[in-house]
């Protein structure tokens, strides 16, 4: 029989069993945690740089609404650039009745869909009203191919009868009578002024939105067109010809 020596049984050294021990050992399952926001990996240069990107983006996306609303409470610009007189704040046309030349009843809201030039006489019209049909016609005539997008509107303020001399220029303008009262609330002039002196502008949402100098003349009415060039090139992309 082979000797067993007492080598052969001596413990294994403390190295070997510590290796041993470490084999045997479970596989752990410890759970790590996210990098927080403020950690290294949250704020990495990549990261900034992006974040910086998408701010630009948003500005100059923002840019244009931020420029008019500085434009027109911090730098408006003054009255001084314009012929006509702005109204602020804008008036509404009123739902109030009105009867066309033959009688027929019609609504001032019907008229929304075009820029409206007014005037406002009796149906006697005197030498004050047909110089203001004349610029009406004159200052629609001279937009060109635009013209068809301003109407001329002609408000009769009494029962006096439209002259027939008058009519063949009125073909292609709305004429309707309506009461005084309702177009003096709606409708404002300069103090000392009376309704009939003015030429009024209406944008196509029915707002009254400018009203012309009293006593316009030739050298008033190419101002006044300066405007309406400057108006109708502004809302060419909204407002189109016709109701």
């Amino acid at each position: 029989m082979t000797d067993v020596t007492k080598d052969n049984f001596q413990p294994r050294s403390r190295a070997g069993m510590s290796a041993s021990a470490a084999q045997d050992q479970p596989l752990g399952l410890t759970v790590h945690a996210m990098p927080s926001a403020a950690s290294p990996e949250a704020t990495s240069p990549d990261t900034r740089s992006g974040r910086w990107k998408m701010l630009a983006v948003l500005l100059v996306c923002a840019s244009p609404v931020i420029a008019s609303y500085l434009t027109y409470y911090l730098i408006r610009p003054e009255g001084r650039r314009n012929f006509g007189e702005l109204i602020d704040p804008q008036r509404p046309l009123p739902a109030v009745s009105a009867v066309t030349l033959d009688g027929k009843p019609v609504r001032l809201t019907a008229l929304k869909g075009q820029w409206l030039l007014l005037n406002v006489a009796s149906g006697a019209c005197d030498a004050r009203c047909e110089k203001n049909l004349y610029f009406q016609r004159q200052l629609r005539e001279s937009l060109g191919r635009e013209k068809e997008r301003l109407d001329r509107v002609w408000l009769v303020d009494d029962d006096a009868p439209v002259r027939s001399d008058l009519l063949p220029a009125l073909a292609s303008a709305t004429v309707l009578r309506a009461a005084p009262q309702d177009l003096a609330q709606w409708l404002e002039p300069v103090a000392a002024r009376h309704l009939a002196d003015h030429l009024y502008l209406v944008d196509p949402l029915g707002n009254l939105m400018m009203r012309f100098p009293a006593a316009m003349d030739a050298a008033g009415a190419a101002k006044a067109k300066r405007d309406l060039d400057r108006l109708l090139r502004a809302s060419s992309s909204w407002d189109k010809e016709g109701r």
